[in-house]
């Protein structure tokens, strides 16, 4: 990720979750921690960052990997208006998947291995909770943000189907020919997407 970020010419902005994992609607009972404010928190840690270097705030991508890009998905549906854009990889909202969102449609573009074991594209149970699908929240978010579907393309070893909306918005959803595992060439992959759709 280092070697990227200075290919990129960016910052890497690390967080972790106050407990074991992420404290987001739906996710297990025995994993989140009661009272904890995620949102929040990401709204501090970006107010501190942007008030300590010069980072330009139109150009933040938040990215994360299984339980990190189920939080992902809950920053671009409640807090779109902080980041630029979002690449979400290996992970979705749990069920229920929310019907609205609290901020306008994003640019997002997920990235999935077809043969996920650990987070599965149809989603999975998992203690007294479920995965979401991920099929079913592309469809969703693509009704939610009015997009219309545009050329499918290939870049690096994703395939991708792509969308856009009237505001420009970008909504991607690419493969790759693996399992549960995470490349920091799609995250590069991702943020190069953005750029030239004009989203970074």
């Amino acid at each position: 990720m280092i070697e990227l970020a200075d290919e990129l010419g960016v910052a890497i902005i690390a967080t972790k979750s106050a407990a074991k994992d992420w404290s987001i609607p739906g996710a297990p009972s025995a994993v989140t921690q009661e009272g904890v404010e995620e949102l929040a928190y990401f709204d501090t840690v970006i107010r501190d960052a942007t008030e300590k270097f010069p980072i330009d705030e139109n150009r933040l991508m938040m990215s994360g990997f299984s339980a990190g890009a189920m939080m992902v998905w809950n920053l671009a549906c409640y807090r779109s208006d902080m980041f630029a854009a979002f690449a979400p990889i290996a992970g979705t909202f749990w069920r229920p998947e929310p019907v609205a969102c609290d901020t306008p449609p994003a640019s997002i573009v997920h990235i999935h291995g077809e043969s996920d074991k650990t987070v599965p594209l149809e989603g999975r149970p998992v203690l007294d909770t479920h995965q979401g699908n991920v099929a079913t929240v592309i469809d969703w978010y693509s009704d939610y943000g009015s997009y219309s579907p545009t050329a499918p393309f290939e870049v690096a070893d994703l395939r991708c189907k792509n969308s856009r909306n009237a505001a420009g918005r970008i909504l991607g959803f690419c493969l790759f020919s693996g399992g549960h595992s995470f490349n920091p060439d799609h995250v590069g992959a991702a943020w190069k997407m953005f750029e030239i759709s004009g989203q970074l």
